[in-house]
């Protein structure tokens, strides 16, 4: 089986961004939604917009994942 670096980058990205997040704000919330909300009352890329797009990447590219499985020999 592959390493998926693409999981593994998101999972850092995310974790980074939770962890300075917290300590800014002391608060968390569902990621996606959150960051979704908060794009489009800044349209700045950065964090809100980043984040929002990496995590709809990723559910995008599981859910492909689990529609069209990659056949294992």
């Amino acid at each position: 089986m592959a390493v998926d670096w693409l999981g593994y980058g998101f999972a850092a990205l995310t974790a980074t961004g939770g962890i300075i997040g917290y300590i800014k704000a002391g608060t968390y919330g569902t990621l996606a939604v959150l960051m979704g909300v908060r794009f489009l009352s800044s349209w700045k890329i950065m964090p809100a917009g980043l984040i929002t797009g990496a995590s709809l990447f990723m559910v995008l590219r599981l859910g492909l994942g689990f529609l069209w499985p990659r056949k294992t020999r």
